[in-house]
Protein backbone atom coordinates (compact mmCIF):
# COMPACT_ATOMS: atom_id res chain seq x y z
CA UNK A 1 0.00 0.00 0.00
CA UNK A 2 1.46 3.44 -1.26
CA UNK A 3 0.06 5.95 1.21
CA UNK A 4 1.50 9.77 0.88
CA UNK A 5 1.23 12.21 3.59
CA UNK A 6 1.21 15.54 3.19
CA UNK A 7 1.40 18.27 5.64
CA UNK A 8 -0.57 21.23 5.14
CA UNK A 9 -0.22 24.35 6.67
CA UNK A 10 -2.57 26.97 5.52
CA UNK A 11 -1.78 30.15 7.60
CA UNK A 12 1.97 31.85 9.15
CA UNK A 13 3.12 31.04 12.63
CA UNK A 14 4.71 33.18 14.61
CA UNK A 15 7.22 30.99 16.45
CA UNK A 16 10.21 31.66 18.92
CA UNK A 17 13.90 31.05 17.92
CA UNK A 18 13.56 27.85 20.33
CA UNK A 19 10.31 26.67 18.28
CA UNK A 20 11.76 27.51 15.16
CA UNK A 21 15.04 25.13 15.29
CA UNK A 22 12.97 22.56 16.94
CA UNK A 23 10.43 22.42 14.03
CA UNK A 24 13.31 22.50 11.72
CA UNK A 25 15.08 19.32 13.67
CA UNK A 26 11.12 17.78 13.36
CA UNK A 27 11.29 18.49 9.48
CA UNK A 28 14.61 17.07 9.10
CA UNK A 29 15.48 14.40 6.24
CA UNK A 30 14.21 11.03 8.21
CA UNK A 31 17.74 8.20 8.58
CA UNK A 32 16.73 5.42 5.79
CA UNK A 33 15.04 2.91 8.78
CA UNK A 34 12.35 5.42 9.55
CA UNK A 35 11.28 6.01 5.84
CA UNK A 36 10.51 2.19 5.54
CA UNK A 37 8.01 1.59 2.71
CA UNK A 38 5.84 -1.55 3.43
CA UNK A 39 4.99 -3.96 0.84
CA UNK A 40 2.62 -6.94 1.06
CA UNK A 41 2.45 -9.93 -0.93
CA UNK A 42 -1.22 -11.90 -1.12
CA UNK A 43 -0.69 -15.64 -1.23
CA UNK A 44 -3.24 -18.48 -0.45
CA UNK A 45 -3.84 -20.81 2.21
CA UNK A 46 -1.06 -21.63 4.97
CA UNK A 47 -0.08 -25.31 4.13
CA UNK A 48 0.15 -24.25 0.27
CA UNK A 49 2.81 -23.12 -2.10
CA UNK A 50 1.71 -20.09 -2.58
CA UNK A 51 2.12 -18.87 1.00
CA UNK A 52 5.46 -20.66 1.38
CA UNK A 53 6.94 -18.60 -1.70
CA UNK A 54 5.45 -15.59 -1.04
CA UNK A 55 7.34 -16.07 2.41
CA UNK A 56 10.44 -16.83 0.77
CA UNK A 57 10.41 -13.82 -1.43
CA UNK A 58 9.64 -11.40 1.84
CA UNK A 59 12.60 -13.05 3.24
CA UNK A 60 14.85 -12.18 0.86
CA UNK A 61 13.60 -8.70 0.68
CA UNK A 62 13.70 -8.30 4.36
CA UNK A 63 17.18 -9.50 4.43
CA UNK A 64 18.47 -6.43 2.76
CA UNK A 65 15.62 -4.02 3.97
CA UNK A 66 18.49 -1.69 5.90
CA UNK A 67 19.69 -1.14 2.31
CA UNK A 68 16.91 -0.42 0.19
CA UNK A 69 13.99 0.55 3.28
CA UNK A 70 11.33 -1.87 2.21
CA UNK A 71 10.10 -4.08 4.60
CA UNK A 72 8.04 -6.86 3.23
CA UNK A 73 4.94 -8.86 4.75
CA UNK A 74 3.00 -12.06 3.64
CA UNK A 75 -0.63 -12.74 4.02
CA UNK A 76 -2.55 -15.89 3.75
CA UNK A 77 -5.44 -15.43 1.41
CA UNK A 78 -8.23 -17.23 0.00
CA UNK A 79 -6.06 -17.48 -3.45
CA UNK A 80 -5.52 -16.06 -7.13
CA UNK A 81 -9.26 -14.46 -7.68
CA UNK A 82 -8.95 -12.66 -3.83
CA UNK A 83 -5.54 -11.52 -4.47
CA UNK A 84 -6.34 -10.18 -8.30
CA UNK A 85 -8.99 -8.14 -6.78
CA UNK A 86 -7.28 -6.57 -3.74
CA UNK A 87 -4.33 -5.96 -5.88
CA UNK A 88 -7.21 -4.52 -8.12
CA UNK A 89 -8.36 -2.71 -4.87
CA UNK A 90 -4.69 -0.78 -3.72
CA UNK A 91 -4.97 -2.98 -0.82
CA UNK A 92 -2.29 -5.40 -1.65
CA UNK A 93 1.25 -4.62 -3.71
CA UNK A 94 1.70 -8.44 -4.83
CA UNK A 95 0.44 -11.73 -5.10
CA UNK A 96 0.57 -14.91 -6.47
CA UNK A 97 -1.69 -15.72 -9.09
CA UNK A 98 -2.57 -18.69 -11.43
CA UNK A 99 -1.60 -18.12 -14.66
CA UNK A 100 -5.34 -18.74 -16.22
CA UNK A 101 -6.87 -16.60 -13.09
CA UNK A 102 -4.59 -13.70 -14.69
CA UNK A 103 -5.29 -14.17 -17.80
CA UNK A 104 -8.82 -14.17 -16.94
CA UNK A 105 -8.50 -10.69 -14.80
CA UNK A 106 -6.42 -9.09 -17.46
CA UNK A 107 -8.74 -9.83 -20.45
CA UNK A 108 -12.04 -9.24 -18.71
CA UNK A 109 -12.83 -12.80 -19.25
CA UNK A 110 -14.40 -16.33 -17.30
CA UNK A 111 -14.84 -15.18 -13.44
CA UNK A 112 -13.87 -11.22 -14.67
CA UNK A 113 -16.30 -10.86 -17.29
CA UNK A 114 -18.84 -9.02 -14.77
CA UNK A 115 -15.87 -6.82 -13.53
CA UNK A 116 -14.41 -6.46 -16.96
CA UNK A 117 -10.67 -6.13 -18.09
CA UNK A 118 -8.41 -5.21 -15.10
CA UNK A 119 -6.01 -3.59 -18.08
CA UNK A 120 -3.27 -2.51 -14.98
CA UNK A 121 -2.37 -5.80 -13.78
CA UNK A 122 1.58 -6.45 -14.47
CA UNK A 123 3.50 -9.46 -14.20
CA UNK A 124 6.51 -9.67 -12.45
CA UNK A 125 8.15 -13.28 -12.77
CA UNK A 126 6.61 -16.54 -12.97
CA UNK A 127 7.08 -19.35 -10.13
CA UNK A 128 6.31 -23.23 -10.52
CA UNK A 129 4.26 -25.51 -12.27
CA UNK A 130 0.63 -26.48 -10.62
CA UNK A 131 -0.65 -29.39 -11.52
CA UNK A 132 -4.19 -29.69 -11.17
CA UNK A 133 -4.29 -32.88 -8.08
CA UNK A 134 -7.25 -35.03 -7.51
CA UNK A 135 -7.00 -36.56 -4.15
CA UNK A 136 -9.76 -39.63 -3.22
CA UNK A 137 -10.11 -41.36 -0.16
CA UNK A 138 -8.79 -44.88 -0.14
CA UNK A 139 -12.02 -46.69 0.73
CA UNK A 140 -13.89 -44.67 -2.26
CA UNK A 141 -12.24 -46.84 -4.73
CA UNK A 142 -11.99 -44.27 -7.38
CA UNK A 143 -10.53 -45.13 -10.19
CA UNK A 144 -11.27 -42.43 -12.68
CA UNK A 145 -12.63 -38.51 -11.97
CA UNK A 146 -15.93 -39.63 -13.91
CA UNK A 147 -16.27 -41.88 -10.35
CA UNK A 148 -17.02 -39.20 -8.54
CA UNK A 149 -20.63 -38.76 -10.03
CA UNK A 150 -22.89 -38.40 -6.78
CA UNK A 151 -19.67 -38.37 -4.38
CA UNK A 152 -19.36 -35.63 -1.25
CA UNK A 153 -16.28 -33.48 -3.36
CA UNK A 154 -14.22 -30.45 -2.62
CA UNK A 155 -14.75 -27.71 -5.09
CA UNK A 156 -12.27 -25.39 -3.53
CA UNK A 157 -13.18 -22.24 -1.31
CA UNK A 158 -14.81 -19.08 -3.61
CA UNK A 159 -12.38 -16.88 -4.92
CA UNK A 160 -9.37 -19.17 -5.14
CA UNK A 161 -7.94 -20.13 -8.58
CA UNK A 162 -8.62 -23.71 -7.94
CA UNK A 163 -12.12 -23.20 -7.40
CA UNK A 164 -12.18 -21.13 -10.29
CA UNK A 165 -10.33 -23.91 -12.66
CA UNK A 166 -12.80 -26.67 -11.30
CA UNK A 167 -15.76 -24.93 -12.35
CA UNK A 168 -14.14 -24.46 -15.90
CA UNK A 169 -13.28 -28.41 -15.99
CA UNK A 170 -16.72 -29.21 -14.90
CA UNK A 171 -18.50 -26.72 -17.63
CA UNK A 172 -16.16 -28.48 -20.54
CA UNK A 173 -17.90 -31.82 -19.09
CA UNK A 174 -20.96 -30.47 -19.57
CA UNK A 175 -21.70 -30.77 -15.69
CA UNK A 176 -22.45 -28.47 -12.98
CA UNK A 177 -21.71 -28.78 -9.05
CA UNK A 178 -25.18 -30.82 -9.01
CA UNK A 179 -22.22 -33.79 -10.71
CA UNK A 180 -21.91 -34.20 -6.48
CA UNK A 181 -23.76 -35.44 -3.78
CA UNK A 182 -22.21 -32.75 -2.15
CA UNK A 183 -19.74 -29.95 -3.07
CA UNK A 184 -17.60 -28.94 -0.48
CA UNK A 185 -16.28 -25.27 -0.38
CA UNK A 186 -13.27 -26.30 2.26
CA UNK A 187 -9.96 -24.26 2.17
CA UNK A 188 -6.93 -26.03 1.27
CA UNK A 189 -5.68 -26.27 4.79
CA UNK A 190 -9.14 -28.20 5.51
CA UNK A 191 -9.69 -30.55 2.86
CA UNK A 192 -6.99 -33.08 4.01
CA UNK A 193 -8.13 -33.65 7.51
CA UNK A 194 -11.85 -33.74 6.04
CA UNK A 195 -11.06 -36.40 3.24
CA UNK A 196 -8.86 -38.85 6.17
CA UNK A 197 -12.11 -38.29 8.72
CA UNK A 198 -14.23 -39.44 5.83
CA UNK A 199 -16.24 -35.86 5.76
CA UNK A 200 -15.47 -35.57 1.75
CA UNK A 201 -15.18 -38.84 -0.75
CA UNK A 202 -12.37 -36.53 -2.53
CA UNK A 203 -10.73 -32.72 -3.35
CA UNK A 204 -9.18 -30.98 -6.56
CA UNK A 205 -6.39 -28.72 -5.88
CA UNK A 206 -4.20 -26.84 -8.15
CA UNK A 207 -0.26 -27.28 -5.77
CA UNK A 208 3.09 -27.11 -7.16
CA UNK A 209 4.61 -30.28 -6.15
CA UNK A 210 5.86 -31.80 -3.76
CA UNK A 211 3.32 -29.99 -1.13
CA UNK A 212 2.63 -30.51 2.82
CA UNK A 213 -0.80 -30.89 2.04
CA UNK A 214 -1.08 -33.71 -0.13
CA UNK A 215 1.58 -35.54 1.74
CA UNK A 216 -0.50 -35.81 5.00
CA UNK A 217 -3.68 -37.43 3.42
CA UNK A 218 -1.70 -39.74 1.69
CA UNK A 219 0.37 -41.01 4.77
CA UNK A 220 -2.11 -40.67 6.76
CA UNK A 221 -5.11 -42.19 5.52
CA UNK A 222 -3.41 -44.27 2.32
CA UNK A 223 -5.50 -41.17 0.20
CA UNK A 224 -5.02 -42.11 -4.04
CA UNK A 225 -3.95 -39.60 -6.16
CA UNK A 226 -6.60 -39.65 -9.72
CA UNK A 227 -5.01 -39.09 -12.99
CA UNK A 228 -7.09 -36.17 -15.21
CA UNK A 229 -7.05 -37.03 -18.67
CA UNK A 230 -9.08 -37.66 -21.95
CA UNK A 231 -10.39 -35.27 -24.45
CA UNK A 232 -12.07 -32.64 -22.55
CA UNK A 233 -8.55 -32.44 -20.84
CA UNK A 234 -7.01 -32.32 -24.13
CA UNK A 235 -9.24 -29.97 -25.91
CA UNK A 236 -8.78 -27.73 -22.70
CA UNK A 237 -5.12 -27.36 -23.06
CA UNK A 238 -5.21 -27.01 -26.66
CA UNK A 239 -7.34 -23.99 -26.83
CA UNK A 240 -5.79 -22.43 -23.77
CA UNK A 241 -2.50 -20.88 -23.87
CA UNK A 242 -2.09 -21.18 -19.91
CA UNK A 243 -2.76 -24.97 -19.48
CA UNK A 244 0.02 -27.86 -20.13
CA UNK A 245 0.27 -31.37 -19.30
CA UNK A 246 2.00 -32.75 -16.82
CA UNK A 247 2.56 -35.64 -14.50
CA UNK A 248 3.22 -35.61 -10.70
CA UNK A 249 5.83 -38.20 -10.61
CA UNK A 250 5.46 -41.87 -9.24
CA UNK A 251 6.62 -42.42 -5.47
CA UNK A 252 6.24 -38.29 -4.43
CA UNK A 253 3.59 -39.54 -1.82
CA UNK A 254 3.61 -42.41 0.16
CA UNK A 255 0.99 -45.32 -1.31
CA UNK A 256 0.90 -43.79 -4.92
CA UNK A 257 3.81 -45.70 -6.55
CA UNK A 258 2.71 -45.02 -10.13
CA UNK A 259 2.88 -41.67 -12.19
CA UNK A 260 -0.45 -39.46 -12.24
CA UNK A 261 -1.10 -37.91 -15.72
CA UNK A 262 -2.82 -34.61 -15.37
CA UNK A 263 -3.16 -30.88 -16.47
CA UNK A 264 -2.13 -27.58 -14.86
CA UNK A 265 -1.28 -23.69 -14.38
CA UNK A 266 1.95 -21.96 -13.65
CA UNK A 267 2.05 -19.85 -10.49
CA UNK A 268 2.90 -16.30 -11.25
CA UNK A 269 3.87 -13.18 -9.16
CA UNK A 270 1.64 -10.31 -10.24
CA UNK A 271 1.29 -6.85 -9.21
CA UNK A 272 -0.38 -3.68 -10.28
CA UNK A 273 1.41 -0.67 -13.10
CA UNK A 274 0.27 2.07 -10.22
CA UNK A 275 3.19 -0.10 -7.81
CA UNK A 276 6.44 2.06 -8.22
CA UNK A 277 8.77 0.87 -10.50
CA UNK A 278 11.57 1.33 -7.88
CA UNK A 279 9.72 -1.19 -5.59
CA UNK A 280 8.89 -3.63 -8.22
CA UNK A 281 13.34 -3.61 -9.62
CA UNK A 282 14.02 -3.99 -5.52
CA UNK A 283 11.29 -6.90 -5.13
CA UNK A 284 13.04 -8.75 -8.09
CA UNK A 285 16.54 -7.74 -7.60
CA UNK A 286 16.26 -9.71 -4.35
CA UNK A 287 15.23 -12.48 -5.47
CA UNK A 288 17.29 -12.88 -8.56
CA UNK A 289 20.57 -11.98 -6.77
CA UNK A 290 19.82 -14.62 -4.35
CA UNK A 291 18.50 -17.44 -6.78
CA UNK A 292 19.95 -20.17 -4.93
CA UNK A 293 18.76 -19.56 -1.60
CA UNK A 294 15.24 -18.30 -3.13
CA UNK A 295 15.29 -22.48 -4.86
CA UNK A 296 16.06 -24.35 -1.39
CA UNK A 297 13.33 -22.09 0.45
CA UNK A 298 10.73 -24.74 -0.73
CA UNK A 299 10.99 -28.31 -2.67
CA UNK A 300 8.65 -26.86 -5.27
CA UNK A 301 10.86 -24.18 -6.19
CA UNK A 302 13.78 -26.39 -6.37
CA UNK A 303 13.71 -26.97 -10.42
CA UNK A 304 13.18 -23.16 -11.45
CA UNK A 305 14.55 -21.40 -14.19
CA UNK A 306 15.45 -17.58 -14.38
CA UNK A 307 15.13 -17.66 -17.86
CA UNK A 308 12.09 -19.77 -18.07
CA UNK A 309 10.62 -17.44 -14.97
CA UNK A 310 10.53 -14.18 -17.35
CA UNK A 311 8.19 -15.66 -19.83
CA UNK A 312 6.51 -18.85 -19.36
CA UNK A 313 2.95 -18.20 -18.36
CA UNK A 314 2.43 -14.69 -17.86
CA UNK A 315 -0.87 -13.57 -18.98
CA UNK A 316 0.13 -9.83 -18.46
CA UNK A 317 2.60 -7.28 -20.02
CA UNK A 318 5.49 -6.99 -17.52
CA UNK A 319 5.82 -4.16 -15.03
CA UNK A 320 8.69 -1.92 -15.83
CA UNK A 321 10.81 -2.48 -12.48
CA UNK A 322 11.25 -6.24 -13.81
CA UNK A 323 11.75 -5.38 -17.11
CA UNK A 324 14.42 -2.64 -16.03
CA UNK A 325 15.91 -5.69 -14.12
CA UNK A 326 15.49 -8.65 -16.68
CA UNK A 327 17.26 -6.12 -19.63
CA UNK A 328 20.29 -4.95 -16.58
CA UNK A 329 20.84 -9.12 -16.79
CA UNK A 330 20.45 -10.01 -20.29
CA UNK A 331 16.93 -12.63 -19.36
CA UNK A 332 15.01 -10.09 -21.67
Amino acid sequence: MHEKIKSKFGRHLAVSAGAAAMFAALMAPLPAAAQQKFVSIGTGGVTGVYYAAGGAICRLVNKDRADHGIRCSVESTGGSVFNVNTIKAGELDLGVVQSDVGFNAYNGDGQFKDAGKFEKLRSVFSLHPEPFTVVARKEANIKSFDDFKGKRFNVGNPGSGTRASMEQLLAAQGRDLKFFSLASELRPDEHGSALCDGKIDGFFYGVGHPSANIQDPTTSCGAQLVSLTGPVVDKLVETYPYYAKVAIPGGLYPNNAEDTETYGVLATFVTSADVPDETIYTVVKAVFENFDDFKKLHPALGLLEKEDMVKNGLSAPLHPGAEKYFKEKGLL
